[in-house]
This record gives structure tokens, C-alpha cells and sequence, in this order.
């Protein structure tokens, strides 16, 4: 069989088998088998724990990661495999992503303990590795916009002018004859303060929908709370609201706090959190939800609006994940909008630069915060 023909039997499946010359051999008819349990009828994996755990030691094999974490998620929704994921030796054969953790935690209430080891060391291992991507650009975007926030009229050293803003200060000062601005006041970067200044409020939604979100919320919850300029609390909520603020300094922890599924109500998410603010002006608030109120919707928007009067930075993310434009409650997105409250999606490679703008007030629509999707 030649390579285009090999292709489009593998695309095809085992229907295509007799309209193509020549059958698979080898790793590629063990390919075929893999994609087959999962995507043509009449095989399947059915309901064995031992049959599942092999095919998905098979796809790992055949397959680079990436393809086999959308395998993995689609035989969970598909095949219903939900159940056999509460079984160690399934969590022990299973690549560790985002959607996975996801899972484990809409489980967690149901999950018998031999399988609670087992799904935290796959908690931990992904949690770790998305610090490990996402930290340090956290760190150093919310660092440096501190620092440019922190403006001075006398700067010590020529690399603390801030120079666009100089020159916007002294344009009164130019002379044509010279094609040149005399700055005649200086505006620079202050130097880095100790102290707390911003306050960061992240309050998400933690209802089946926002699984994803909920898994990044958690770690730049915990990247942000060891930052000590700010003052970072995490709040989840579904009909009840929970603080899980104490339990930052290690994201397992609160990952593991969250419970995946139910009702929601934003509006008492909403009253607690303005219990928490203190300093309305240097307040950062982090909405992460869907929006589809469950609770009094003219009251959550009365308290948001409430809290934009009283200088807090109020912004909405529908979504904080790798996929695109999410399902959303649009009445009351364009209702926060018309108060002048930004609501977008926003991917975890974004939110670094989302902090930093938040901080400075700039747009969102500016430079690298286009790749948020604007809604509506």
C-alpha cells in the first residue's frame, strides 16, 4: 500500500478496507485498532478496566501527547468511561492534562481512597508543570507593571524615564525651529515598593462548564498569592461560596477544596467578596464565570456596578482556558458591558499580560491583549 493510500485508510477506517489496495501491517494496523475501539462502530472499548488500560498504554505508543489527551477526552464523553477513571491502575495508565484533572475533580466526592493517591500525584504532576510554564511570565508581567504604575517626577537614573509619557508631558515644549521637546518635567518608574499594592480578589465559578478555567485559576491563584506586592484572594462558589485563600500556597490543595458540578449563584459569590475588599481603588476583581446566574440577577448586577462606582477595577473572564469562544449567559454580558465592565475570553498564555494591563489600566484591546477573544 503507498502513502497516500495508507493515509486515507487510517482516515477512513475499516469501511475503506476493500476500496484500497492491500491491508495494514504492523504499528500501522495497531493504529488502526486503537483509532477504531474509539471512533467506529460496533467495536468499542466496553466497560473492562484491564481492556481500557491497554488501549490507552496502545495510543501512547502510537500517538505524540497532544493527540492522545484529545483521545483520552474523547473516549470520557464518549465511551463513557467516567467510572473506570475512580480505579488506580487506570489513573496510573492515563497522560495527565488539564481536561483529565477536570474530571478527577468533578469525581472527587465519589472517589474511593485507593484512587485518591492516585489521582492527586496526576493532579500534582500537571499542576506542576503548568507553574513551571506559567510562573515566571506571571511573575516578571505583574512585576514590571507594578513598577511602571509606581510613577516619579524624579528620576534617579536615565533607564527610569518612562520617555512615551515624558515626552507626552512636556509636547507644550516644542519647539519647531528645533524639531525637539524640551522636557521640562520628568516622568519615570518608581522604584519597586515592598508593601502591598494591589489587592487581587479571584472569584470563580466552579460549575461543570468552568472545569478548565477552575484548574487555572487555581495556579495562577497560587502564582499571584506569593507575590508580596499583592494581596490575592481565592474565592469559588457554585449555590454555596467557599474560601479557599489559606490554602494557596500549595494549588493541589486547592484543586482538591473546589467541587466541580452544581447550581450557581453569583450574587452571593459576589456579596462575600466585597466583605474581602479593603482598598476599592487598588482592587484588582477577577469575575470567572459563564455568567448564567442562578441566584438574583438584578442584585448581581447592582453589586457590580456597586463596585465599579467604588473604584475597583471589576473585570469578567467568561473563560480562562485553551479553548475558544465559550457557551455564556449574553443578557447579562452585554448588561456588564454597558456598566463599562470588560468581559472576554482568555487563554492562560494571555492572563499574564491581563494582570499587567489591569494593573496600569490600560485597554485590553491594546498589543498582546488582543488575543483574548472580546465579548460580546
Amino acid at each position: 500500500m503507498d502513502e497516500r493510500a495508507r493515509r486515507w485508510r487510517l482516515v477512513l477506517g475499516g469501511a475503506a478496507e476493500g476500496a484500497l489496495d492491500g491491508g495494514l501491517e504492523g504499528a500501522d494496523a495497531g493504529m488502526d485498532a486503537a483509532l477504531a475501539a474509539l471512533y467506529e462502530r460496533g467495536a468499542g472499548l466496553g466497560a473492562s478496566a484491564p481492556r481500557v488500560a491497554r488501549w490507552l498504554g496502545d495510543i501512547r505508543e502510537y500517538f505524540p501527547s497532544t493527540v492522545v489527551q484529545v483521545m483520552q477526552k474523547d473516549a470520557i464523553e464518549r465511551l463513557n468511561l467516567t467510572r473506570l477513571l475512580l480505579e488506580p491502575e487506570m489513573l496510573d495508565a492515563v497522560e495527565p492534562d488539564v481536561h483529565l484533572v477536570g474530571t478527577l475533580l468533578s469525581l472527587n466526592r465519589v472517589m474511593p481512597e485507593k484512587a485518591r493517591e492516585s489521582a492527586r500525584a496526576v493532579v500534582r504532576r500537571v499542576v506542576s508543570e503548568l507553574e513551571a510554564k506559567l510562573a515566571r511570565r506571571t511573575r516578571a508581567a505583574v512585576t514590571g507593571a507594578l513598577d511602571r504604575s509606581a510613577r516619579t517626577h524624579r528620576p534617579r537614573r536615565a533607564a527610569d524615564i518612562d520617555w512615551n509619557r515624558t515626552i507626552r508631558a512636556n509636547l507644550k515644549n516644542y519647539l519647531p525651529e528645533r524639531n525637539t521637546v524640551v522636557p521640562s518635567r520628568l516622568v519615570g518608574y518608581g522604584r519597586r515598593q515592598q508593601t502591598v499594592q494591589r489587592e487581587v480578589v479571584l472569584c470563580v465559578d466552579q460549575s461543570g462548564s468552568m472545569a478548565a478555567s477552575v484548574v487555572y485559576a487555581g495556579v495562577f491563584g497560587a502564582v499571584l498569592a506569593s507575590m508580596r506586592s499583592l494581596r490575592t484572594s481565592l474565592v469559588v462558589f457554585d449555590t454555596a461560596v467557599v474560601d479557599l485563600t489559606d490554602q494557596l500556597h500549595d494549588p493541589v490543595e486547592v484543586l482538591f477544596g473546589t467541587q466541580l458540578g452544581g447550581g450557581t449563584d453569583i450574587n452571593r459569590a459576589l456579596a462575600y467578596c466585597q466583605g474581602l475588599i479593603t482598598r476599592p481603588a487598588d482592587t484588582i476583581f477577577l469575575l470567572i464565570s459563564d455568567l448564567y446566574e442562578g441566584g438574583v440577577r438584578e442584585e448581581m448586577l447592582r453589586r457590580m456596578a456597586a463596585m465599579t462606582a467604588a473604584g475597583v477595577q471589576v473585570i469578567v473572564l467568561l473563560a480562562l482556558s485553551d479553548e475558544g469562544t465559550p457557551q455564556y449567559d449574553h443578557d447579562n454580558a452585554a448588561a456588564l458591558a454597558a456598566m463599562g465592565i470588560p468581559a472576554f475570553a482568555c487563554t492562560p498564555d494571555a492572563f499574564p499580560e491581563l494582570m499587567a494591563a489591569a494593573i496600569e489600566r490600560r485597554s485590553y484591546d491594546q498589543g498582546p491583549m488582543a488575543s483574548p477573544s472580546r465579548i460580546p
